[in-house]
């Protein structure tokens, strides 16, 4: 199914348009070199062209766009934060954690390309993302460029996604109460969304007290996000996600359905969404593409 389907005119177009310019930025970054690391060179190209909905590069655009971003500069930091999320996908992969065939309906890029290679892709996709945001392509200002090299690797860290990555992993042994399962995935998940979140208000150079409405609509989505994903993990049809699904079920891992039933987790997520709009309600108008990114983040079907 195109992610352009069954959704409302402004958000199709969004996806396709920022699909389109993310697609030709990472080609542009990652030319094939003339020599032996062309093979790593394509895998990375593999994990980043192509591929998913783009969920976090549009967060970041649009919020960026909230504040008069030039759309080139708001499109490269999107990459990083893209360039990020592949990383970890690859990474997340690979046999020695989830051990995953598919991914967005084609083989996983260990399966694709082999287990050394895949590993050097997401060393190198992570390095790629702070190049970027280094550029002046992507700011001008150094002082603006290092406050988005910090909030990246704060999400990408121990304090962010690698930390609840871990949280992750040691479910598998410990069994979670919904505190916890929230903090992991505010962690795994949430912390890569509020970055763009926050990237895309640093680029339009709103001070940190003036942020405090986006990272409570990054806070909500977040939470909303895993949310969907569990239930799409129950729910869902596999030829859709273009991956496999009810694995959590079968590591015995707590998440959010398992430990509040499918129908209240339905609800929190809507909660959590209609919450997020109106803490963009100062913005009126303008902030209706990031509410109906809100909305469609739990009502995807992959």
């Amino acid at each position: 199914m195109s992610v352009t389907m069954a959704m409302p005119d402004l958000l199709g177009e969004a996806f396709e348009r920022v699909q389109g310019e993310v697609d030709s930025a990472f080609d542009a970054f990652l030319p094939v070199p003339d020599d032996t690391r062309a093979r790593l060179v394509e895998a990375m190209r593999y994990a980043t062209i192509g591929g998913g909905k783009r969920v976090r590069p549009l967060l970041l655009v649009a919020t960026a766009e909230l504040y008069g971003v030039n759309r080139d500069a708001a499109i490269n930091a999107g990459c990083a934060v893209e360039a990020i999320h592949a990383y970890s996908l690859i990474h997340d992969d690979l046999p020695c954690m989830d051990d995953d065939e598919l991914r967005h309906g084609k083989p996983t890029l260990h399966r694709a390309f082999d287990e050394a290679t895949a590993v050097l892709a997401g060393d190198c996709l992570h390095a790629l993302a702070f190049d970027i945001l280094t550029q002046p392509d992507t700011s001008t200002d150094p002082f603006t460029r290092a406050e988005l090299v910090a909030t990246l690797a704060r999400a990408s860290g121990h304090e962010g996604m690698a930390g609840g990555q871990m949280m992750d992993i040691v479910s598998e042994e410990q069994s979670y109460d919904l505190r916890q399962v929230t903090r992991l995935q505010q962690l795994k998940t949430g912390a890569l969304l509020a970055a763009s979140v926050e990237m895309g208000a640093v680029l339009g150079r709103v001070p940190p007290e003036g942020r405090t409405h986006l990272r409570a609509y990054a806070r909500d989505i977040g939470l909303a996000f895993q949310i969907a994903d569990d239930l799409l993990d129950v729910e869902g049809d596999e030829a859709k996600a273009g991956k496999a699904l009810r694995k959590d079920e079968e590591q015995g891992k707590q998440t959010f359905v398992t430990l509040m039933g499918v129908e209240q987790a339905r609800a929190q997520a809507t909660m959590l969404v209609e919450q997020a709009g109106h803490h963009l309600g100062g913005h009126g108008e303008d902030a209706r593409l990031l509410v109906e990114l809100a909305h469609f983040i739990v009502k995807r079907d992959h």
